[in-house]
């Protein structure tokens, strides 16, 4: 049902592979809670979730290790993310922990994972681990590569749609790439179908509540298909998604496997 996922380094590092690794997120409160003293205990407080800053740590080191390994060049998110999903594939101590996870079957099944703001998240500070310790010859993060990767696989499928819950950079990243077909001089019709789920206002100027009716004076969704669902997410998103797989429309459809095509570079673009 799903061949590319772009999103925030919160969701992919903080969150999923911290997870992976074997880490929990904690039930706590936003009420009454004394911020001072978690920061004293090595608690994080997300929200109303707390999580262990010493188990947090770990994961940043994880990712230095991945980076120590890998050939000394720039990479795109994808490439980087794909490596992660390998790791826990190579691992066996995870073998129960990475059930769970999108990284690890996004390596198993060949689908892209696009973080266009890599390291606003903890892989950003086993990045800058990695290269303060190797400061002549180091990995980096490539993010004009992302832009580019994603553009190619837009331009060798040109019929696109988007799911998007939130929005910010990964919603502005993924609907620009159509006008990054455009600059390239290529023909590319704008994606065909939409769906947003937000509560963001569009009156505030931020992105994410910017609507797709919008996104449309840009070239990049056509209004035909598109529709606004003003919502919160974790209502919203779970009964979308369950219609969707119980209409059964995916099955049938072929493995696009676009993070094989593009590590090969045997992407056809017309």
């Amino acid at each position: 049902m799903v061949e590319a996922i772009v999103c925030t380094g919160a969701n992919i590092v903080d969150q999923d592979f911290f997870e992976a690794l074997g880490f929990k997120h904690y039930v706590g409160t936003q009420y009454g809670i004394d911020d001072q003293e978690l920061r004293e205990l090595m608690i994080d407080r997300i929200y109303d979730t707390f999580i262990d800053e010493e188990d947090l740590r770990i994961c940043d080191d994880t990712i230095a290790q991945i980076c120590n390994v890998l050939p000394k060049r720039p990479h795109s998110s994808r490439e980087f993310i794909r490596e992660m999903g390998r790791y826990l594939d190579e691992n066996e101590q995870y073998a129960m922990t990475r059930q769970d996870s999108i990284v690890w079957h996004c390596h198993k099944k060949g689908i892209p994972i696009f973080v266009p703001a890599f390291s606003d998240c903890s892989a950003g500070f086993g990045l800058v681990h990695h290269q303060w310790h190797n400061p002549d010859h180091h990995l980096s993060i490539d993010s004009a590569k992302d832009f580019l990767e994603i553009t190619k696989v837009k331009l060798a499928n040109p019929d696109s749609g988007l799911f998007m819950i939130g929005g910010g950079v990964p919603k502005n990243f993924v609907q620009d790439i159509v006008v990054a077909c455009d600059i390239l001089e290529k023909e590319a019709p704008m994606h065909k179908y939409a769906i947003q789920i937000t509560v963001a206002d569009e009156r505030d100027g931020a992105l994410s509540g910017s609507t797709l009716k919008e996104a449309c004076s840009w070239g990049k969704v056509d209004t035909v298909y598109e529709q606004m669902v003003w919502a919160e997410a974790t209502i919203a998103m779970p009964l979308i998604a369950g219609y969707a797989y119980h209409k059964n429309s995916w099955k049938g459809r072929p493995e696009r496997r676009f993070n094989d095509i593009l590590d090969q570079k045997k992407l056809v673009v017309a």
